[in-house]
């Protein structure tokens, strides 16, 4: 599992102009399974993805089709993480070392 953390790099002004392909973007990755969670940090300085891939670089690729991503409106950290504790209603994304 990856935490992606966007911080924003340009004005709110340009990142509202890209936030509809943003929108269908993540649309996109949440249908094919790969997106578990997102939203806008507060205050609004970027956002947070969760995600589960197989790889750094398979995150790598997803962020690269990010539409703030291709009009370099934010910077990207990627951070993995194995979850081997969750809330109960969280079971099914525990993992196991």
């Amino acid at each position: 599992m990856f935490i992606v953390s966007l911080n924003y790099i340009k004005p709110l002004a340009e990142i509202e102009a890209y936030l509809p392909a943003h929108i269908e973007y993540l649309n996109r990755h949440y249908a094919a399974g790969h997106f578990l969670f997102s939203g806008r940090k507060e205050p609004r300085t970027g956002g947070v993805i969760i995600m589960r891939a197989g790889s750094r670089a398979q995150v790598e690729a997803m962020i690269a089709e990010d539409p703030f991503y291709q009009a370099k409106l934010a910077e990207y950290q990627i951070t993995q993480f194995i979850p081997t504790k969750t809330a109960d209603d969280l079971i099914a994304y525990r993992e196991t070392l």
